[in-house]
């Protein structure tokens, strides 16, 4: 079951970053001091007493003005209200209350949903209740002083939200979903890929670099199995990146990378592969995650019946270390294949996660040596491999027993990981090979049997 979503509203730099991450006991939504920091809706989960809910930041409200983003922003905190159980508008209680939260709470009004003030700043409990009294006259219900740094007055906040929510309803259980996110660098169209994907405005869509800065998570279902879309901040090159909302946002993105299962690498289609694509791609290899590449901006490509292979075998030959994922050209404006990126990427994570039994790996890796023996040293030394085991999924990986891996250079290990991606499959995910030699299995042996003879 769906858990409910409150919304907090604002106008900007009142601290509804500050108050997000403090009632979801994170710092996952990005706080500076700086106005218009937050852009795009994103969600987090919360929990009070007995009650999950999810908690939605938006950008600052501001009503007398179009400038840039602004329109976009109200358009997300409409979206925002659009699915959400309770509102809670943030005002300034240093500041009291402004023309701005006066526009908001007269938008509000317009929304089916309930809402609440809370007034923030308010570290002083003496002075706290005072300064919250001014906001009665916004016509939105008592007003609650809280300090969202400090974490003043919050719980009793939590109380209230808690009880203004639906009642709880039974909740089946529900499954983990897929985590796939969406790596590249600014411009390549990561949020028209996701609204293409959501069907809805879920992105701010922006040819200005550094419009999204924040991670932001969608939830849906597709071909009967539940996703966790990330979009992500266009991740730059660091001596490019001032310290300041940018720099937060680039270090979100990497860590999507590690807690995604899938990772979906946007290339330009116009551009190519540059170098911080390379560094980008090397990134999702080192983490270990499957990995589909996406080709955007396919419909702006002059082409004819030769060009996509032409193209895709440029752009692998400068993305070698990804030659496993598979590469689809797409367009986000037009929806061309968009659709296909899940089924690609159900392939990948299934791989990701398959497990072989060891007499299958050996029955690969005989056949591999039956084709091709260890390479041999000048003193007539040869490499002898006798037997592999799968140790691990989520990247598989596999350890090789061996006489000594130092026989093996990187010509002949290469071979062995083709043999085995030949022989067994694994497409979409990278494979680790640990290589292990007679010296490391009696030394882990003795080991072994020293801890047994101190027990």
């Amino acid at each position: 079951m769906a858990r409910p979503i409150v919304a907090i509203i604002g106008r900007p730099n009142v601290g509804k970053s500050t108050l997000v991450n403090r009632l979801c006991k994170s710092r996952e939504a990005i706080v500076h001091d700086q106005p218009g920091v937050t852009r795009d809706r994103t969600y987090q989960d919360g929990f009070w007493r007995d009650r999950e809910f999810k908690v939605v930041d938006t950008g600052g409200l501001v009503f007398d003005d179009d400038s840039e983003f602004l329109p976009e922003i109200r358009e997300q905190a409409n979206l925002a209200l659009s699915e959400a159980a309770l509102a809670v508008v943030l005002v300034d209680g240093q500041q009291g209350r402004t023309a701005a939260d006066d526009a908001i709470a007269d938008w509000l009004r317009s929304h089916p949903c309930k809402s609440l003030v809370a007034v923030n700043k308010c570290e002083s409990p003496e002075q706290g209740l005072a300064m919250a009294a001014e906001f009665w006259s916004l016509g939105l219900g008592e007003p609650h002083p809280i300090s969202a740094i400090h974490g003043a007055g919050t719980g009793d906040l939590l109380d209230v939200v808690v009880s203004l929510l639906p009642p709880k309803e039974i909740e089946g259980e529900e499954d983990e979903p897929i985590q796939l996110a969406i790596i590249g660098r600014p411009n390549v169209g990561k949020s028209s890929l996701l609204n293409a994907i959501s069907g809805e405005a879920r992105a701010i869509v922006s040819p200005i670099r550094g419009t999204t800065r924040d991670t932001i998570d969608t939830r849906l279902n597709r071909d009967g199995h539940s996703w966790k879309l990330i979009d992500t901040a266009g991740i730059r090159r660091r001596r490019s990146v001032n310290y300041g909302p940018e720099f937060f946002g680039i270090n979100r993105s990497f860590k999507a990378i590690e807690r995604s299962d899938i990772c979906v690498l946007v290339i330009d289609a116009l551009d190519g592969v540059t170098e911080q694509d390379q560094r980008l791609a090397g990134k999702i290899e080192e983490a270990g995650r499957a990995c589909v590449l996406v080709v955007n901006k396919w419909d702006a490509f002059e082409k004819d019946s030769h060009t996509m292979p032409r193209v895709e075998k440029e752009l692998r030959a400068k993305l070698y270390f990804l030659d496993w994922a598979t590469m689809l050209f797409a367009s986000a404006i037009t929806g061309q294949r968009v659709e296909s990126i899940f089924a690609l990427a159900n392939l990948a994570v299934e791989q990701h996660r398959r497990r072989v039994t060891t007499s299958v790996v050996n029955e690969v890796l005989k056949e591999a040596l039956s084709w091709r023996s260890p390479p041999t040293t000048r003193g007539g030394r040869q490499g002898r491999l006798y037997y592999g085991t799968q140790v691990a999924t989520r990247p598989p990986s596999f350890t090789l027993f061996v006489n000594d891996p130092k026989l093996f250079g990187d010509t002949y290990r290469r071979y062995i990981e083709r043999q085995l991606r030949e022989g067994l499959g694994f497409d979409g995910t990278p494979l680790r090979l640990f290589w292990r030699g007679k010296q490391q299995r009696d030394a882990e042996r003795d080991l072994e049997n020293q801890e047994k003879g101190s027990l």
